[in-house]
């Protein structure tokens, strides 16, 4: 058996090479999270833009990174973002690019 880590999901996830050919599938998030997710990401990026930052950028870095010092705490942005898992953002994030029409 591999032992892989995924940094974005908690957990480790035990492969073999029974399991090797399957796509692992995580569980949807509840319409309520979604809608706390694009709350929070819009009020963390407007937190970021008034202190000067650029915001992709910072977002970018703390969703790759788990650091929370790539947010400023302006506005409790950086409590804020914490309240959610990584993965979480990025799906509302990629919801939103892909949803749009």
């Amino acid at each position: 058996m591999v032992k892989w880590t995924y940094p974005i999901i908690k957990g480790v996830v035990y492969v073999s090479e029974k399991n090797m050919n399957y796509t692992m599938k995580l569980d949807e998030v509840q319409k309520e999270q979604i809608n706390e997710a694009e709350e929070i990401i819009k009020s963390v990026y407007k937190a970021l833009k008034e202190k000067g930052y650029n915001p992709i950028n910072q977002l970018v870095g703390y969703i790759l990174s788990g650091d929370p010092t790539y947010i400023t705490s302006h506005n409790n942005a950086r409590s804020l973002i914490r309240k959610l898992e990584r993965d979480e953002l990025l799906e509302e994030i990629l919801n939103t690019y892909l949803e749009k029409e």
